[in-house]
């Protein structure tokens, strides 16, 4: 069970912008890749950061962080229930 949090999370510092990638979006990771969705590393479908967005099992997620020297770096993560 998900604990309510005291404070937004999504505005701390150290927490990275998370988004659900479109159906195309996924398709074309997925192909310029070549790899299946479940080849990305995992995140759980209860992590904090998914709890404002409306995720299932096998949606593809986008992380993108600020970075000093490259700017920003983009990670994809799979959604699994647990």
């Amino acid at each position: 069970m998900a604990k309510k949090l005291n404070f937004d999370l999504h505005k701390h510092a150290l927490v990275p912008k998370h988004a659900k990638c479109s159906d195309a979006e996924k398709k074309k990771i997925l192909k310029h890749y070549q790899i299946s969705v479940y080849d990305l590393p995992y995140i759980r479908k209860s992590d904090a950061a998914l709890a404002e967005i409306d995720v299932k099992a096998g949606d593809v997620i986008k992380i993108s962080r600020t970075s000093p020297t490259a700017g920003e770096a983009v990670y994809y993560r799979c959604v699994i229930n647990e």
